[in-house]
């Protein structure tokens, strides 16, 4: 079994400081990601908020310049997907398609995932007119309607990004007033092609192997009514992703890693950072700092650690 000090596990914004700063340190580690490199940040379409990019800049090129940043120092990273992890004495074996990886040292950073609405129709039109990144499927519905479901930051974003393509842009919202607050809020309610459905709920997606209405209750008038429109995108919130942790590290209600002021979660030797974990605020520039935190204390960790 192969056997390295440090393994970074998910190449999101987090993942590639925690391997930017480990790498830069010269220590012996590799990241491993089932996917591309950039997590979430690769569906946003416009990063106003990165500090420095002034103008602002695409998820897409951040993602790249993040990831090539990493890589001028030396970091390894492996397309692999880890399905578990073990405590093995003093060493951590993740678990991965492709065999058993042993570390003395692990940082989690395997992000976070869309929270579905968990109602009938949804599951069945996925990919054929729900979605969940505006980013990547609205230019499929040019000059047609689409509603947006939420009420907070990426549910307004989203909806501002589709203004470009959809002729029409609903958004519906449980409650009568947006979470989301600032500039992209304030853009919504001031946008002609968005009309913001207060007060309702969806309670089912119809479709004939394409989206065609979703039946809503409005909540005030505890009436149910039918609304048309080709494109349902769904921002509700989002799960971390950490099933595969199988309860080895302590998490919140909701399944996100509950980590101390350095990254460290209640396993030793085992740390955290990102959208992942328990928090207020989930943007780019956390996730990078917690990155570099934790991979900070991992290389302390390290320094003492013995077999």
């Amino acid at each position: 079994m192969e056997t390295r000090d440090l393994v970074i596990v998910g190449a999101g914004p987090a993942g590639l400081t925690a391997g930017l700063y480990a790498s830069r340190a010269l220590m012996d580690v590799v990241l491993l990601e089932r996917l591309s490199p950039g997590g979430q940040v690769l569906t946003t379409d416009l990063v106003e908020n990165w500090p420095g990019d002034v103008d602002g800049v695409s998820g897409f090129e951040l993602a790249d310049r993040m990831r090539d940043h990493a890589l001028k120092f030396g970091l390894e990273i492996v397309s692999n997907e880890v399905t578990g992890l073990a405590v093995d004495g003093p060493y951590k074996v993740l678990s991965t398609p492709k065999g058993d990886l042993r570390a003395k040292a692990v940082i989690l950073c395997p992000g976070a995932s869309p929270r579905k609405l968990g109602i009938p129709g949804e599951e069945e039109l996925t990919g054929k007119g729900v979605s969940y990144c505006g980013t990547c499927d609205g230019p499929f519905y040019r000059d047609v309607p689409v509603a947006c479901f939420g009420g907070g930051n990426t549910a307004v974003e989203e909806a501002n990004v589709l203004t470009r393509f959809a002729s029409k842009v609903y958004l519906i919202h449980r409650r009568d007033q947006l979470r989301a607050q600032g500039v992209e809020a304030q853009r919504v309610l001031g946008n002609d092609k968005i009309d913001v459905l207060w007060s309702n709920v969806p309670l089912e997606i119809v479709g004939d192997g394409q989206v065609k209405k979703v039946r809503l209750k409005d909540l005030k008038k505890d009436q149910e009514w039918d609304l048309e429109f080709q494109g349902a995108f769904i921002f509700v919130g989002t799960r971390p992703n950490t099933d595969f942790l199988s309860g080895l590290v302590a998490t919140d209600q909701a399944g996100f890693i509950i980590v101390d002021p350095d990254q460290q979660t209640n396993q030793p030797g085992v740390f955290a950072a990102g959208d992942c974990c328990s928090k207020l605020l989930r943007q780019i520039v956390v996730a990078a700092g917690e990155g570099a935190t934790a991979a900070f204390a991992a290389g302390r960790y390290l320094e003492n650690w013995q077999a």
